[in-house]
């Protein structure tokens, strides 16, 4: 990959931050800030990117770290990935080609969502690459044993990919929050169009279908992410919205006891989107664990 860009670092803004890794894949991230590399990798569904996810937290950030926020191969403006292997493979791998473009030999991998799940997948696979890792209502690291499978909040968001209207997208949005507050009619209808634009909806479909295991071709995955949790070395924090109806908080029982090094900070009051609906408590809280001695 090579990367073209005419950012601003000081604007800290979609816009200035914005930067394509050319290649046969090409990569489009948000790049800011100085000193110690964080990765912010983002959840999956409809409209998703990296800045619909982080953008409220980047400035925080990026005024103290090099900042980047990757969109992960299929979403926002990044290639959309053939689906011959595990996702959380596949896009684990797209973020080692990232560090490498941009010369970074190691950094703080934060995930959400199911870009906690590729957060875990990295830190296994590029154990040297991750200084510390943060996990936000991953996917992947546990499995539920108090709640139905699949959650409410994904059932909501397949109903959506399957039939999508806007409806059918409040009723996922109102999912993963407990303030429904902020549910604004300016973000339900930028997530409705990212959603409808060109070509995401055939690729939100591929994607679901691929990880849900219903798709015709998708690639086993010979050991599964959470029986693989204890090999994760780097220490981890992991936080969870204690009303988090998309993946429920019984997720972390399993990589609490299996992980090496990993301590849980539970936000009260809170469901998926902890970045958003407790933005402050949740800078501080991963601010904290990153620089602590």
């Amino acid at each position: 990959m090579t990367a073209t860009t005419s950012t601003t670092p000081s604007a800290h803004t979609a816009e200035s931050t914005s930067r394509t890794l050319d290649g046969p894949e090409p990569l489009h991230v948000h790049e800011a800030g100085a000193g110690e590399a964080l990765v912010l990798l983002h959840g999956s569904g409809p409209g998703v990117s990296a800045w619909s996810n982080f953008g409220s937290n980047f400035p925080f950030f990026a005024d103290r770290y090099r900042t980047l926020a990757p969109d992960l191969p299929g979403f926002g403006a990044s290639y959309v990935p053939n689906l011959d292997r595990p996702y959380h493979r596949i896009a684990a791998d797209a973020v080692a080609r990232m560090l490498d473009a941009l010369g970074i030999e190691r950094a703080h991998i934060l995930g959400n969502s199911a870009g906690g799940s590729v957060a875990g997948r990295f830190a296994v696979d590029h154990a040297d690459r991750v200084d510390r890792l943060v996990l936000m209502g991953p996917g992947g690291v546990g499995t539920p044993v108090l709640s139905p499978s699949p959650s409410e909040g994904i059932r909501r968001l397949l109903e959506f990919v399957a039939d999508p209207t806007r409806d059918r997208l409040v009723a996922w949005l109102d999912t993963m929050v407990v303030d429904r507050s902020i549910l604004t009619d300016e973000l339900v209808e930028e997530r409705l169009a990212n959603a409808l634009a060109p070509g995401a909806l055939a690729w939100m479909r591929s994607f679901f279908s691929h990880i849900s295991g219903r798709g015709p071709s998708r690639p086993v995955d010979p050991v599964p992410l959470w029986a693989e949790v204890s090999k994760i070395t780097a220490p981890t924090l992991i936080t969870w919205g204690r009303d988090d109806r998309v993946t429920p908080l019984e997720n972390a029982l399993l990589p609490l006891r299996q992980m090496k090094d990993v301590e849980l900070h539970v936000f009260a009051n809170c469901g998926h989107w902890a970045m958003i609906e407790r933005r402050g408590e949740f800078q501080r809280v991963v601010h904290e664990f990153l620089t602590r001695a």
